[in-house]
C-alpha cells in the first residue's frame, strides 16, 4: 500500500508532537532539530524548572541506541562546558528521550560577530579546554561545529550534541569533518581538525564578519596554526585539543608559535609588541640622557 502525501504529512506532524503526558515533563516549544531527533523546551513539574528534552525522530533501535549512548556519555563527563544529563526514558510511542539542562545563549558564530580578536581567542581556549577534558577521558565528540557550541551571556561555553561520541558510524559535518572520518574510526585528532576549522572562522579575515578588530599582525601565525590543525594527514596535526590550545595561548601571550616559522623582521615586530612598555621606557630614558649630555650648560 502506498501512502498519500497528505497521510505522510499527518504522520510527520504527529512525529513533531510527542506525547509527554506519561512523563513529569510538559512540552512547551521546539528549540532545535537534526537528523536524529527534535529538541524541545519543557517544564519539569516535579522540580519546577525548564529543561531541554531531546526525542528521537523515530522509534528505531539505531536512534534509540544512539540517544542512550549520548546519555551515557554526558553522564560520564562532569565539566562546566558540557550540558549535564538529568533523565532518560521512553515515550508511549516507543521513542527514547533524554532530559538535559536547558542551555541558554547564542550559537558560537552568532555570538562571535561582535567580539574583538582577543576575546575570540579567549573563547576558543575555553572550547578547547572542554574538548581536552573529554579527550582525557577517552571521548571524541566527532561533530564539532558552531551550531553545536553555545555561548552564554557571560561567555560560558556549552558543547552540545554528543550523540556521535563513542559510536562506530561515520559522523561529522562537511567543512568541519576530518577526511578520515568517512572511512575509519575517529580519534582526538579528528576533533582537532574540526577545532581548526572553527578557529579559521573565528579569526581569519572575512571569517564570521571579522574586520578591523586588530587581527592583521596575528594572521600569519594564526594561519599556520589553522593549517597544522586541519592537515589532511592526522599525524601532521596537533595530537589533541590541549596542544592546539597551548599554541593559541602562546600567540595570545606574544610568544613564538610552534606551528609557525617566523622571520627576523616578524620576530622583531612580535617582541616589540610584547615588550612595548619597557622598550618605550628605555628609549625615553636614553633620550633624556642624550638631551642632558648635549644640552649646553648655563
Amino acid at each position: 500500500m502506498t501512502l498519500s502525501n497528505d497521510a505522510i504529512a499527518r504522520l510527520r506532524q504527529l512525529d513533531d508532537r510527542p506525547d509527554f503526558a506519561a512523563t513529569r515533563y510538559e512540552r512547551l516549544e521546539e528549540i532545535g532539530r537534526g537528523g536524529m531527533g527534535i529538541v524541545f523546551r519543557a517544564h519539569d513539574r516535579e522540580l519546577d524548572r525548564d529543561v531541554a528534552v531531546k526525542v528521537t525522530a523515530w522509534s528505531t533501535e539505531s536512534d534509540a541506541a544512539r540517544l542512550r549512548r549520548e546519555a551515557r556519555t554526558l553522564a560520564s563527563l562532569e565539566h562546566a562546558g558540557i550540558v549535564p544529563i538529568h533523565d532518560v526514558g521512553r515515550l508511549p510511542d516507543g521513542r527514547v528521550f533524554l532530559v538535559m539542562r536547558l542551555a541558554r545563549g547564542e550559537r558560537l558564530d552568532v555570538h562571535a560577530r561582535t567580539l574583538a580578536i582577543a576575546d575570540r581567542l579567549r573563547l576558543f581556549d575555553r572550547i578547547c579546554d572542554t574538548i581536552a577534558f573529554a579527550h582525557a577521558r577517552g571521548i571524541v565528540h566527532r561533530d564539532l561545529k558552531p551550531a553545536n557550541i553555545m555561548v552564554g551571556a557571560f561567555g560560558q561555553v556549552q558543547i552540545l550534541d554528543w550523540g556521535l561520541a563513542g559510536g562506530s558510524e561515520p559522523g561529522g559535518t562537511d567543512g568541519y569533518m576530518a577526511p578520515e572520518q568517512s572511512t575509519q574510526k575517529s580519534h582526538p585528532r579528528s576533533d582537532v581538525y574540526a577545532l581548526g576549522a572553527i578557529l579559521a572562522g573565528l579569526t581569519t579575515e572575512g571569517g564570521w564578519h571579522l574586520s578591523g578588530k586588530g587581527a592583521s599582525h596575528l594572521l600569519p601565525p594564526l594561519q599556520s596554526i589553522v593549517q597544522r590543525a586541519t592537515a589532511a594527514d592526522p599525524d601532521a596535526r596537533y595530537p589533541d585539543a590541549g596542544a592546539l590550545a597551548a599554541d593559541v595561548r602562546r600567540l595570545a601571550d606574544g610568544q613564538a608559535v610552534l606551528a609557525h616559522r617566523e622571520g627576523v623582521v616578524e620576530r622583531a615586530g612580535r617582541l616589540a609588541r610584547t615588550y612595548r612598555t619597557p622598550i618605550v621606557l628605555i628609549l625615553t630614558y636614553l633620550a633624556v640622557r642624550l638631551l642632558l649630555l648635549f644640552w649646553p650648560a648655563r
